[in-house]
């Protein structure tokens, strides 16, 4: 059982990472990219010990999670990388012009304040402790108190005192990094709405994610939530791709449905072609495809319950039939893919929501005219697949513009499972799949959620941040009257 964390305490952290805030206003690019490549040193020499228990705690295999524990130092090292370069800052000078009556302005970004991160239990690693929001957060000047998932307590403690070692090692304020635990809905509400707090972000439930958004928009002084909710990953298979590969699309559709057993954001809900042999086809091999699948123990009983039950409630959905189905024991999602047509899923709401786990709806259109209507009525996503081939992609421009406008990544062929930790990765998307789609949460440019700009205004050289002195101290790259540059600033002198 975790421990719930007391009112008395969460002040007193949150107090710490205030002061700890006005530490981190005066540190460098370079010392915070320091800091964030000895906390990836510390989580990779975490060996077995840390696999095992949140092996046992997840149920996820060793294999995955020795990858996802690789890619979380590898998100350490590559947002250090990014933050030393100066990237965020987006220090920006513009020279005076006496001649013109104007002044020397300077801007750049610094970071806001304490942030609340709440752990997610699909990434205990990778998107939990420490993971790439406290990562990015760090890196953006921002004090952090992580809020623990329930799922995962040991593994939480465990990267929690990883981060803990490096903050003493480097002698910096405690309250750099918090680690609050709690299961109650009061212990997450008190934590956003404290004053003090100044972003938030989230990993995991639409209800979840958007309870915390609404809470933080009541607030006196309102502050962002950053949420990832969820999608439906929706992939529109188009006829002539469909004619040809029937077979190795609906193969690799299911593999990517059920990777994980289907407890990815990306995970394909939805599949969208017209009526036909070629589906037929499709379902023909999809059906073989997910009677093979190998069962597989959800992360933890309320996930479980939860994919039951609302997997329940769209095969009960009139006009709609299950096409494929595999076995399970206690607790392992059945991996499982239903069919309607295209007027029930666009008069049906019910279809339209995520079932997060192994189960899928294929969606039989009779007419070109009812899939454009799909893509119309599509809420915002985290992912679009076009199946498709190029002559396909040149005869169907206006319904792939309408579809750029549903989504954070649109594919061409291929599946959405498998995000990349690199700076071309937009990882959210237009609501509900998150709460503001300019920014992602994986890929260096996450950090960019944790900043805002302040500009100073014929500032002496001697007081001015390091990012924006004449000489650039920190060598990093500047955009100056226009022009970017990486140089020293050669001013004339009276």
């Amino acid at each position: 059982m975790m421990e719930e964390a007391s009112r008395q305490y969460i002040d007193e952290r949150i107090r710490k990472a205030s002061e700890a805030f006005q530490f981190l206003k005066n540190t460098t690019v370079t010392e915070r990219a320091e800091f964030m490549n000895a906390v990836a040193d510390q989580i990779e020499v975490l060996g077995v010990e840390l696999l095992e228990i949140t092996h046992q705690e997840t149920s996820l295999p060793l294999a995955r999670l020795i990858g996802e524990k690789a890619r979380t130092v590898g998100q350490w090292r590559s947002y250090a990388k990014a933050v030393a370069a100066g990237t965020y800052t987006e220090a920006r000078i513009d020279l005076a012009q006496p001649e013109k009556q104007k002044g020397d302005l300077r801007k750049y970004n610094v970071g806001i304040g304490p942030v609340v991160i709440f752990g997610a239990s699909n990434f205990p690693f990778a998107f939990s402790t420490a993971g790439g929001d406290t990562a990015s957060a760090i890196g953006a000047g921002c004090p952090v108190i992580i809020k623990a998932h329930p799922a995962h307590p040991k593994t939480s403690q465990m990267m929690a005192d990883a981060i803990t070692a490096v903050v003493s090692a480097f002698g910096w304020p405690e309250g750099i990094f918090s680690h609050i635990t709690g299961t109650s809905y009061e212990t997450g509400t008190y934590l956003t709405r404290h004053p003090d707090i100044q972003a938030v972000a989230f990993t995991g439930s639409f209800q979840g994610g958007k309870a915390l958004f609404d809470i933080a928009n009541r607030r006196e002084n309102p502050i962002p939530v950053f949420a990832e909710m969820g999608s439906i990953n929706p992939v529109f298979a188009f006829q002539n791709l469909l004619e040809t590969k029937a077979e190795i699309l609906a193969k690799e559709y299911s593999t990517s449905l059920t990777l994980g057993a289907g407890q990815f954001c990306t995970n394909p809900g939805v599949f969208i072609a017209l009526k036909g042999k070629p589906l037929d086809r499709f379902i023909k091999t999809l059906k073989e495809e997910i009677q093979n699948v190998a069962p597989a123990k959800m992360l933890h009983k309320g996930i479980f319950e939860s994919f039951e039950k609302n997997r329940n409630i769209a095969t009960q959905q009139t006009d709609v039939e299950i096409i494929a189905s595999s076995e399970a024991d206690d607790y392992q999602g059945s991996a499982s893919v239903i069919k309607t047509n295209a007027q029930t899923f666009l008069n049906n709401p019910v279809l339209s929501e995520e079932v997060f786990g192994p189960f899928g709806i294929l969606v039989a259109c009779e007419t070109e005219e009812e899939i454009t209507k799909i893509a119309q009525q599509l809420k915002g996503q985290l992912t679009i697949t076009i199946a498709a081939t190029h002559e396909e992609v040149r005869d169907n421009t206006m319904l792939i513009n309408l579809l750029r406008d549903k989504c954070g990544r649109l594919l061409f062929n291929g599946m959405p499972t498998g995000v990349e930790v690199v700076y071309a990765m937009q990882h959210g998307g237009p609501f509900p799949s998150t709460t503001d789609s300019r920014f992602t949460s994986v890929g260096p440019d996450a950090v960019k959620r944790f900043v805002r700009p302040i500009s100073f205004q014929n500032w002496p050289d001697e007081f001015l941040p390091e990012e924006l002195k004449n000489d650039n101290p920190l060598q990093i790259s500047r955009i100056v009257d226009g022009a970017v540059s990486s140089g020293s600033l050669k001013l004339q002198t009276t």
